[in-house]
């Protein structure tokens, strides 16, 4: 439908402003004027229904000031506003700014907290989740360019923010003659900045009541926008088991292997055949849930930081469990190939399936353990850390559930006392056979170093190691004489960040709000990193002068590269 406006706001002066001021009255529209304190009493000001001051005579202060005119549209509740020519009718920057106000608006209509989003969008780019109007102001810039950078589209939508649900999605497939199905759910609520990281199939929270109302639900969205291909409906649903419609995404998934793995359907055959003209081969009572079946996403990223930020680099070694039963991975890279700041960083998707749950959990966990790459930083660890953690494995999971189980940023897997024993058995086995305090340990196993995998067995465990320079535990193999030198070697002193400001990802400067001799507060922006098409806003850890500048918009840099220094 068409939008009114009840009052328009003229931000120009003269006969501009008195020509659209007159068009406005024909057509029964409120105006509001701005005026420089020289042109209080100028025709336009007379002429329109209201009148804000928007500074003194110069034109930079008055007329050119953004902050002023914008204030005045909040202050009169303006809907829009007409630019004429000249002055800032051509600005770019206010316009952007005025999408943003009405961002605000419709923010605020919903209700916070609201979820800004692409609306061309997918992976979790171009989405911000806003709490108040700044976080709105700020959500809409970065959520555009993001929007633009990675689908050549800034339109943005915006919606309620469900806090802490989980995101539960149905599968559903459509003809050309009118016949659709749904092919059962997938859970996908372990998620870092909105975007999957371990998906399963079925869930673990749905009842047979619930999965077919949902499923119901889904088929005849689709039938209603005559839809045909695969495709799939998004739910957030609550603890109640009260479920919303999120979207559709009338594309293949990322994480629709684990659905052909529980329903034995090839969903890229079944899309290929719809388009064709052919109708469903199947019916809703062909369509069973055999087993489970568990997703991992595999990055190049540092999960360490933020849950993952972007690592770059070429993959020297690259081998897939592709040897073990019931695994799949879906991957189109190699050893050699190497990973950009230019695309998403995905490495591959690592399916693995069992007759229950706990089999396809038990056969993640051995694919991860034998999954080698080498050459980028990758978020294997923390896959395996979130597939073990007793909350997971008993299904007690939300969107939430890597904030909440690692409230200060993931650290790592914490070695228990018989880990750390059986570890430093282990390495010193590889060095020369030992014992611990006293105690002997067996290890036995055919050990071939040259290899990326030591399989062995402690203690009639069976274990994997991977054995390389940037391990998730360092370890050291020191003579007495060594050791006891060890000690006079002098610390390594941690670095002020305080007081600069370095990349922590290789990236692109997008923008650089800052410049030598600028006083800046604690939090402020100082610059803008984008890597993988995310956008990273990089602020000031305390109030200071900025010292000096290293980097300027379009400069490309690597992780570790100082970007600001500040006195």
């Amino acid at each position: 439908f068409p939008q009114t406006f009840d009052k328009i706001l003229i931000a120009n002066r003269g006969e501009i402003a008195c020509r659209v001021i007159k068009t406005c009255k024909k057509m029964g529209i409120k105006t509001v004027a701005v005026h420089s304190d020289v042109d209080s009493s100028a025709v336009h000001v007379k002429m329109a229904d209201e009148a804000v001051c928007v500074g003194p005579a110069p034109t930079n202060k008055s007329y050119l000031n953004m902050d002023a005119i914008m204030n005045a549209i909040k202050q009169t509740g303006a809907q829009a506003v007409h630019p004429g020519y000249g002055f800032l009718s051509e600005n770019k920057q206010f316009a952007k700014r005025l999408d943003a106000e009405e961002a605000v608006k419709i923010a605020g209509e919903i209700g916070y907290p609201v979820m800004i989003k692409a609306s061309a969008g997918g992976g979790g780019k171009g989405m911000r989740i806003a709490w108040n109007d700044e976080e709105t102001r700020e959500g809409f810039r970065f959520s555009s360019q993001e929007a633009a950078s990675s689908f050549g589209d800034d339109r943005l939508l915006i919606e309620k923010f469900i806090d802490n649900p989980r995101h539960i999605e149905i599968q559903v497939l459509a003809d050309k003659h009118g016949n659709a199905l749904w092919l059962n759910e997938r859970e996908c609520s372990i998620q870092r900045r909105n975007q999957k990281v371990v998906e399963e199939a079925p869930s673990t929270f749905l009842d047979p009541d619930t999965r077919r109302a949902m499923g119901e639900q889904a088929v005849s969205l689709a039938k209603a926008v005559k839809y045909s291909s695969a495709g799939t409906v998004e739910f957030l649903v609550d603890s109640k088991k009260n479920f919303y419609f999120l979207e559709m995404n009338t594309r293949l998934q990322v994480e629709h292997p684990i659905t052909e793995c529980i329903t034995g359907l090839d969903l890229v055959q079944q899309m290929i055949r719809i388009a064709m003209g052919y109708k469903l081969q199947h019916k809703q009572s062909d369509i069973p849930i055999n087993g489970w079946a568990i997703e991992s996403r595999v990055y190049a990223e540092d999960p360490y930081k933020s849950f993952g930020l972007p690592s770059i680099g070429r993959l020297s070694q690259y081998q897939e469990p592709l040897d073990l039963r019931n695994v799949r991975v879906d991957s189109g890279i190699e050893e050699g190939s190497d990973i950009s700041i230019y695309y998403d960083p995905m490495i591959s998707k690592l399916v693995t399936y069992g007759k229950t749950r706990e089999e396809a959990l038990k056969k993640m966990e051995e694919a991860l353990d034998n999954y080698v790459i080498r050459g980028v930083t990758h978020n294997i660890p923390l896959l395996r850390e979130i597939i073990v953690h007793p909350r997971f494995v008993s299904g007690d999971i939300s969107t939430k559930f890597l904030p909440e189980v690692y409230p200060d940023g993931f650290k790592g897997h914490m070695l228990t006392a018989g880990e750390r024993r059986e570890l430093l058995a282990t390495a010193a086995a590889l060095y020369v056979a030992v014992e611990i305090d006293g105690e002997k340990v067996e290890v036995s196993g055919e050990w071939n170093l040259a290899s990326a995998l030591l399989p062995l067995t402690i203690n009639g465990k069976h274990r994997t190691l991977q054995v390389y320079k940037h391990a998730y535990f360092k370890l050291r193999v020191l003579s007495k004489l060594a050791a006891s030198l060890s000690k006079h070697m002098p610390e390594k002193v941690p670095e002020d960040t305080s007081s600069i400001l370095r990349s922590p990802m290789p990236g692109s400067v997008v923008a650089v709000s800052v410049k030598p001799g600028d006083n800046v507060a604690e939090g402020q922006e100082i610059c803008v990193i984008e890597a993988m098409k995310m956008q990273n806003s990089m602020t000031a850890a305390k109030a200071a002068k900025v010292k000096s500048v290293h980097c300027k918009a379009g400069d490309t840099v690597g992780e570790g590269d100082l970007l600001v220094e500040l006195e």
